[in-house]
């Protein structure tokens, strides 16, 4: 981030440094998107990203909480009761939810190993929904505290968009909470997260303007605020005349109409566009509306931020188009007297999954929505302008406000001098809701974000270094899975093994009494009230040395039994119950080397982050060790099914594993490929896009200089297309491909254009 606020400052470290779940809210224009990107990029923790609705998780980066918890879209009764309801109405329990919702391994994996659980656009969540997440967390992960142990940032403005429950689920749910918000949910009241609130406003530097905005949101509009507010009033404004403004109103209808209308009012060819969509991508997600139709003069907004280095237009930018052709359009800006070309943007729809090597959850992209990130914008509803930025907007909406509706409207604008209303602002009507309010009096001060921030550290580091010599659960895995022998009948593939297993539980079994007498001595080290960094650090190298070499040799004896397993006929199930403790074992080992690395971060006084807490020997940890077994194993030549075919026998289906590395830009994830001298088909298949999209990427390695166009085409092709561009002054390439046709693509040109302009 160019710039950090005191606020966001905390709520970095709380994430990174803490395990206090937090609540991170703004006003309008306070930044909380950008935060949540830098959050992202920055924790070492193993993060899922949810939101309430496909569109929001879309957004965010993340997935639905319905797909990720594997929940069901009925109401959620916080007990094991079994009421009965109506045809129309259901409602799920704590039974229900246990008996008829099985969970896909992948997604309990994933589960497992989460740290740091983001809820984004948190206004939307229903206080039902919640308790139903909290509970499926704590079953999956065998942990009764809240949200099985996951610390969760909740991100979002309650004074936005609410919670949506109908009547009739209300009249049975009022029987278990006090209210619809997230913060009414039984794990909130018993377990209230930190409430940080970011107070920077980025988007608005009018004092005026802002004073307003805050006596809104806290309730407080004075007559002099709506004196204000009505200087603005113009019922005869004329939209036709003054362009660039856009109309918000109430409702969908209505602002459909006023868009269709002005686009037919229009001269000249309508031209529609369609996305290119590959791979798993419904319907219900798509960001946009599939079907963009534009002519030129059409008025447009951006629904996106520009992620290139040239920021050329915002989430909410107002244009107008000046050209197109079926491959191309061309906005103009008029306030800057500046035109740009809209390139499409790549929205894609991802699940996580757990990498087997390194224990962490990554992100596995199923399909892609590429379009361009416009959309008319004569009108849109309130609803819709959410985290938009206008410069000039008229509002129709004065009339039919809802609780905090008149707050999301205005507050979608810079400044004042942007603001036509229709008719007058009335007094009534226009206050926030007061439950949402009162909530807000649980803002943390300056003062107890310090505290807190000092005694939660404090605690975090200490029970992050327990939780890494704490063992009693892997060992009681380990003993399930010795008395899992006497199941088996004697002659069984698993049943020879038995005495393996034995062995191997008595190693475990004789490093909890030392682990244990370690962590009463690190209770006992951090129980001062200033922490001796230096001894503490020697205790925990000795003990790393103590017990690494154990834990280590339980990892190589797992993976070794799995070789084995591998070439086993009928042995599936002990294969499987091998990965398990393979996973859990590994993770145990992962841990430890981590927690050398802490207390290293820590004697230094450095600020614990993602790239302080790995290392190139933890990445390449399993991967080396499955390599090293792999190589004993074939050296010590067992006579078992030596076929490699039969070793694939229950691998062929697991995932692609290695070492995780920071999430790249998509042109740099297609450079990669092409490095590796794939084609841009084989690109376009592997990244779930289409080869326009990988084109599209090339032109761009072009401009940047990473790539140079001779290694893109042959010399006969660059010869014929610098001859077509001989003395090309235009912009656009459009009457080069009237001119030559199907001689040239409209890629090949648009990237021979780039190569021109580099220098």
């Amino acid at each position: 981030m160019q710039s950090i606020s005191e606020a966001a400052a905390y709520a970095l470290r709380f994430i990174n440094q803490t395990h206090q779940s937090v609540f991170l809210t703004g006003k309008a224009g306070t930044g909380k998107t950008t935060l949540l990107r830098e959050i992202i990029a920055t924790t070492h923790k193993n993060t899922v990203v949810v939101a309430p609705t496909g569109i929001a998780a879309l957004n965010a980066g993340g997935v639905t909480i319905h797909s990720m918890f594997q929940l069901p879209f009925g109401g959620f009764i916080p007990d094991n009761s079994a009421p009965q309801f109506s045809d129309s109405i259901k409602f799920e329990t704590k039974a229900t939810l246990r008996r008829h919702f099985k969970m896909s391994g992948q997604k309990r994996a994933v589960i497992k190993n989460m740290e740091l659980l983001i809820i984004d656009e948190v206004s939307m969540l229903r206080a039902d929904l919640l308790d139903a997440m909290d509970f499926m967390m704590q079953t999956v992960r065998r942990k009764s505290s809240p949200f099985g142990g996951v610390q969760v940032l909740f991100i979002g403005d309650l004074l936005q968009l609410p919670p949506i429950i109908r009547d009739e689920e209300w009249r049975t749910l009022r029987n278990y909470y006090r209210g619809k918000f997230f913060f009414h949910a039984h794990v909130i009241q018993q377990y209230p997260p930190l409430y940080i609130e970011l107070s920077k406003i980025y988007r608005q530097t009018d004092d005026r303007f802002i004073s307003v905005l805050n006596n809104l949101r806290n309730n407080q509009i004075t007559r002099e605020d709506i004196q204000t507010l009505n200087e603005f009033v113009n019922p005869d404004f004329d939209l036709k005349v003054n362009k660039g403004y856009i109309t918000l109103t109430t409702h969908n209808a209505k602002a459909d109409v006023m868009n269709a209308q002005s686009l037919e009012d229009l001269e000249g060819n309508q031209m529609s566009f369609l996305p290119a969509i590959t791979g798993d991508f419904p319907e219900k997600i798509y960001p946009i509306d599939p079907n963009l139709h534009l002519k030129v003069g059409a008025q447009i907004m951006f629904v996106k931020n520009d992620l290139s280095f040239e920021k050329n237009y915002f989430n909410g930018k107002m244009g107008i188009v000046k050209t197109m052709t079926s491959k191309e359009i061309w906005v103009h800006f008029p306030d800057e007297d500046k035109m740009i070309e809209v390139e499409k943007y790549e929205w894609q729809n991802i699940r996580y999954n757990v990498n087997e090597m390194t224990k962490e959850i990554e992100e596995e992209v199923l399909g892609s929505f590429v379009h361009y990130p416009i959309k008319l914008a004569w009108a849109i509803t309130v609803h819709k302008s959410q985290g938009l930025t206008f410069d000039k907007a008229v509002l129709d909406v004065s009339r039919v406000f809802l609780p905090g509706q008149a707050y999301v409207a205005l507050s979608r604008l810079r400044s004042l001098n942007g603001l036509i209303l229709l008719s007058p602002m009335q007094m009534n009507g226009i206050s926030n809701d007061q439950e949402v309010m009162e909530y807000a009096e649980n803002k943390a001060s300056d003062e107890v974000l310090e505290n807190a921030l000092k005694r939660e550290t404090k605690n975090f580091i200490l029970n992050y270094l327990k939780n890494c010599f704490d063992w009693n659960e892997l060992a009681q895995e380990w003993r399930n899975h010795q008395f899992s022998y006497n199941e088996e009948a004697e002659n069984s593939p698993k049943a020879k093994h038995a005495l393996w297993a034995k062995n191997q539980v008595g190693v475990i079994w004789q490093l909890l009494e030392p682990s244990s007498k370690f962590l009463v001595q690190l209770d006992k080290l951090f129980h001062n009230e200033q922490l001796e960094l230096n001894h503490i650090s020697d205790r925990i190298n000795a003990a790393f040395n103590y017990f690494m070499e154990p834990m280590d040799k339980l990892v190589y004896e797992i993976l070794w039994k799995i070789e084995e397993a591998k070439r086993l006929k009928k042995a599936k199930g002990f294969y499987e119950e091998l990965v398990l403790l393979d996973d859990l074992q590994t993770r145990a080992v992962l841990q430890l080397m981590k927690a050398k690395l802490m207390i290293e971060v820590l004697v230094k006084g450095e600020t614990i982050s993602k790239e302080k807490l790995t290392s190139a020997e933890i990445k390449q940890y399993k991967i080396n060790k499955v390599e090293r077994v792999f190589e004993d194993f074939k050296k010590a030549n067992i006579t078992l099914i030596d076929d490699e075919k039969d070793a694939e026998r229950y691998t062929s289906n697991s995932k692609k594993t290695g070492k995780k590395e920071p999430k790249k830009s998509t042109i740099e994830e297609t450079y990669e490929l092409w490095l590796e001298k794939k084609t841009v088909q084989e690109i376009a298949t592997i990244r779930k896009f289409t080869q326009e999209t990988i084109l599209g990427h090339l032109t761009k390695l072009i401009q940047s200089k990473t790539i140079t166009i001779d290694e893109v085409f042959a010399e006969d092709k660059l010869q014929a297309l610098s001859e077509a561009f001989e003395g090309y002054k235009e912009e656009t390439v459009s009457p080069l491909k009237e001119k030559y046709g199907d001689e040239f693509t409209w890629e090949e040109l648009r990237m021979f254009k780039a190569s021109l302009n580099v220098k």
